[in-house]
């Protein structure tokens, strides 16, 4: 069913379905005297109609017609349409049929002749029991976006903040400006206010504006016709029209071209947006959730951006902190990131060693949680099986290794790109060089006792012997 706002008895839309056209006149009297809109159908094969169209907040269904039963009806809208409430009127009381509609989800029956006040008193408290559901339903949507974006972003009090924020604006019809840094997780902020919003089942349209030729921007954000341009072989859909019912989600909106702004402001604030050589305008309904991870003050100083479109994009604002500013999440971070490179690779991690973990809460993240991923990732696939990740497995940026320069670090670690053979291949080159000067180093440490090293590389020692032969150890 569609999610909307618990209907008002103004508001409610209620369906009676009966082949007795007097009956049904005189029940949408009632309803209309009660302050709820009705529509009528005289059969099962009408009302099957009606909602390919709407869908009431309510339906009555009369169980003697012609043709198939009200509750068969009942059966194959509760398929269609699960959860709406269905109160069915039958002039013959059957227990059997009583308990089976019950099962089958229908709320309640009333008997004919009908009781007027009994039958208001029935749709009311049906429709308060489908509100309470909208409720608890809104509730789950929140507790578990909640508890997603911790998982992903972790729980300091700065991600506490933001995930309130998130939680206040997803249900409005705000514009949402998320500013950050890269690597921050404003698609994730994105994505989740989203999730909490009122358009979560349409779709969400994710438009990397930095990535788009300036030629193209337009086009790609509105669309074009056939023969707008040369190469424009068909009519396309722009990214808006692809977002219409659901969020378009602006990345790096900094980045839009100056002409490219003034006709997404247009297109925000008349919400219609014109395909490059269309004669016509179209009506389109999108949530807009933009961001950026640059001051788009300064780039309306330097006449980069426009001002206008500022003051609409930021209705409300959202600013992600950056890794430096809450550290406290990074041990949680890396153990997430580990634990799931583990198992993309099918590997056993001991985890990070004390002064690996001192390494990862001094370094200054320039790349945020994007950057500490990568490490961890490179990290979990340079150690040794079951060994613990060490200072020397994180490779950060410019290439220091351990808070030490390219300079200083081991010489394996300034030769191994091969100048033929895939990325892939490269890696496994470096992972064996690795492996191979490790074992050297442990063997020459343990002067040469196997089961002594096997025990310092916590590994079998036939593993040991294995990858000496391998590495042709001598």
């Amino acid at each position: 069913m569609t999610d909307r706002p618990p209907p008002t008895a103004s508001g409610t839309n209620i369906l009676v379905v009966d082949d007795d056209q007097d009956f049904r006149w005189a029940i949408s009297n009632v309803l209309e005297a009660a302050g709820y809109q009705v529509c009528e159908a005289e059969n099962g094969r009408a009302a099957l109609e009606t909602l390919e169209k709407d869908i009431p907040d309510l339906i009555l269904l009369d169980n003697r017609m012609p043709g198939e039963t009200g509750i068969k009806i009942a059966k194959r809208i509760l398929k269609r349409i699960p959860g709406i409430p269905i109160i069915v009127i039958t002039a013959y009381v059957d227990v059997k049929d009583v308990v089976v509609a019950m099962k089958m989800g229908i709320y309640d029956y009333v008997t004919k002749p009908v009781d007027n006040s009994d039958l208001i008193f029935t749709i009311k408290r049906a429709l308060e029991k489908q509100e309470l559901a909208h409720e608890v339903e809104n509730l789950k949507n929140i507790l578990s976006e909640r508890g997603s974006l911790y998982e992903q972003m972790g729980s300091s009090d700065q991600i506490k903040r933001v995930v309130n924020l998130v939680e206040k604006v997803a249900p409005t019809s705000f514009t949402v400006l998320i500013e950050g840094e890269s690597g921050t997780g404003k698609e994730i902020v994105a994505r989740a206010t989203h999730d909490l919003s009122e358009v979560r089942d349409g779709p969400f349209v994710a438009v990397d504006c930095g990535a788009i030729p300036e030629t193209l921007i337009e086009s790609e954000l509105f669309g074009y016709m056939k023969g707008a341009f040369t190469g424009a072989y068909a009519d396309k859909p722009g990214q808006f029209e692809l977002a219409e019912g659901g969020t378009i989600f602006l990345d790096e909106a900094g980045n839009l071209p100056y002409p490219a702004q003034q006709k997404l402001l247009r297109a925000m604030q008349e919400r219609r947006v014109q395909r490059l050589g269309a004669k016509k305008s179209i009506s389109v309904k999108v949530r807009v959730v933009a961001a950026t991870n640059v001051s788009l003050d300064k780039y309306i100083e330097k006449g980069k951006f426009r001002a206008d479109l500022y003051y609409r994009l930021n209705e409300f604002v959202i600013r992600l902190p950056s890794l430096n500013e809450r550290k406290s999440d990074i041990p949680y971070l890396a153990k997430r990131f580990m634990d799931r490179t583990c198992i993309e690779l099918k590997k056993e991690c001991g985890g990070f060693s004390k002064e690996a973990f001192s390494d990862l809460l001094s370094y200054n993240w320039p790349g945020n949680v994007r950057e500490l991923r990568n490490i961890v990732r490179q990290a979990v696939l340079l150690c040794e099986e079951t060994g613990t990740i060490k200072p020397g497995h994180l490779m950060f940026e410019n290439n220091c290794v351990q808070g030490r320069s390219a300079e200083t670090a081991p010489d394996i670690l300034l030769h191994i790109y091969k100048d033929e053979g895939s990325l892939k291949e490269n890696l496994k080159h470096y992972t064996d060089q690795l492996e191979k000067r490790i074992i050297k180093q442990i063997l020459e440490e343990a002067k040469g006792n196997k089961s002594k090293a096997a025990r310092k590389l916590r590994v079998d020692y036939k593993t040991l012997l294995r990858k000496i032969k391998a590495h042709q150890i001598e």
